[in-house]
């Protein structure tokens, strides 16, 4: 199987378990902050599926993946109706952290940029080439 068809796969299973996780009702997922899914991986077989999630409040993550792990055989089934593939992939929810550290990188610019205006003052960047 081409690696271009894996890729699209990998984007449709995404796309639909992105809408999933709108509609689980599991508290652990629902009710927290922002939960996304970053990306997917699936064997060349398409019999497991590995789902990178981000949590933006890192204190719940484990509570999200506890409850993602629960709802795993509902979100595989309703996979499988949805994509229609010869094979539902086993779903392993892992978690990534890339948007809270791309957050925290993002904080850091801002606190430096206000350091540079409190020194330099207000006028000070406008002199620049």
């Amino acid at each position: 199987m081409p690696s271009n068809r894996i890729g699209r796969i990998n984007e449709e299973i995404q796309r639909e378990l992105a809408d999933q996780l709108r509609r689980l009702k599991d508290p652990r997922v629902s009710q927290v902050g922002m939960v996304s899914i970053t990306r997917v991986d699936t064997t060349s077989d398409l019999r497991y599926a590995r789902v990178y999630i981000s949590v933006l409040d890192k204190d719940q993550e484990k509570d999200v993946l506890k409850g993602l792990k629960s709802a795993g055989g509902f979100l595989r089934r309703e996979l499988g109706q949805a994509l229609q593939l010869r094979y539902t992939p086993e779903l392993q929810f892992i978690a990534d952290d890339s948007i809270q550290h791309g957050a925290h990188i993002l904080e850091i610019l801002r606190q430096v940029e206000r350091q540079d205006e409190a020194r330099d003052g207000p006028d000070a960047g406008e002199t620049e080439e």
